[in-house]
């Protein structure tokens, strides 16, 4: 073949491809719109965060680190504006001892079952029953929390007091079982397990997703290698998405640490710390708002603000612990 005849070769290829990884305008514009409403979420939680320091710094200046550590709350200037005896000390102690206390409960107790609920609908459920049943739970996850409160209080209360007493009657040894007089009735227990209620559907959604991404070739291969279903559970899928349930588990706590009205309804709310879970006595740090807000002072107003703060702070602290254990327990069974 001459010289010639390869330049005409040459010159009758096509041009060359130009690659591109610029993303459509399709694509840009939906990227636009998911960043727009990222931003929009974290500035609208920055304003709502700065609003309640703004609000309540006054308070928060004058009573110091002991606004989170005494366990009084005290106000000197009556609802109608005339001075009081006492002079005024607010302290959120005693209602944070109540909010971590009914979070854990409601965590001991509701995740395992979410847990189990979960596996349950990812890997034995009926195809018909497992739609049937996730879209329950995705339902009960969206339920208004004064629904959950009335359940309790007109359902989940007699048998609350029920194994409240029992757990008094054969584990009162334990001091957290311990009941200095015999008033069950809407305790911190209770209140724990109408949290608990509620947090299910939430981290029985997350894990069941999670545990619904398991890939599938190591499910086969637990299986070609002689696995029963549950070998395969706690083997293949249970590792893989631990990370993940940990962290539907964390949402749920922070769900049950800033919850309101369930609890109010539920506890009988006393301004103590009340470690004794089953004496129908104690209270969260959101109830104890909404409990103050309406006779409150405009100074008291202020206090009832920098609690506000407080508990926007907890509940920002529980869903960085989640990342943090998310991070470290992400390669888990990867």
């Amino acid at each position: 073949m001459s010289l010639n005849e390869i330049l005409d070769q040459v010159r009758d290829l096509p041009p060359p491809r130009i690659l591109s990884n610029k993303p459509r305008f399709s694509d840009r514009i939906f990227r636009g719109i998911v960043t727009l409403g990222g931003f929009t979420s974290l500035l609208i939680l920055g304003l709502i965060s700065l609003f309640l320091l703004y609000r309540g710094f006054s308070a928060l200046r004058t009573e110091g680190f002991g606004f989170i550590t005494k366990y009084e709350w005290v106000s000197s200037i009556n609802s109608d504006g005339t001075e009081g005896e006492a002079a005024s000390t607010y302290g959120v102690g005693a209602m944070l001892v109540g909010t971590i206390i009914t979070a854990i409960i409601a965590l001991l107790i509701g995740a395992p079952v979410a847990i189990l609920a979960a596996i349950y609908l990812a890997f034995y459920a009926p195809i018909r029953t497992r739609k049937f049943l996730v879209s329950v739970v995705d339902l009960m996850a969206a339920f208004p929390s004064i629904l959950f409160g009335l359940w309790g209080l007109n359902v989940l209360m007699d048998q609350g007091i029920y194994v409240a007493e029992l757990l008094n009657k054969y584990l009162g040894w334990i001091p957290i079982f311990q009941v200095p007089v015999p008033v069950f009735l809407r305790s911190p227990f209770i209140a724990g397990l109408v949290l608990a209620i509620m947090i299910i559907p939430i981290v029985t959604a997350v894990s069941r997703e999670i545990f619904a991404q398991t890939p599938l070739d190591r499910i086969q291969a637990a299986y070609a290698l002689g696995a029963t279903k549950w070998a395969m559970i706690k083997t293949v899928a249970i590792p893989y998405g631990y990370s993940g349930v940990v962290g539907g588990a964390m949402l749920g706590l922070g769900r049950a640490m800033g919850e309101t009205v369930a609890v109010f309804t539920v506890l009988n709310i006393v301004y103590r710390a009340n470690f004794d879970i089953l004496l129908g006595a104690g209270g969260n740090l959101a109830s104890h708002i909404i409990l103050k807000f309406g006779e409150a002072s405009s100074e008291e107003i202020k206090a009832l603000m920098a609690a506000g703060f407080v508990l926007f702070l907890l509940t920002l602290a529980v869903n960085l612990l989640a990342d943090f254990i998310v991070a470290r327990t992400g390669k888990r069974g990867k």
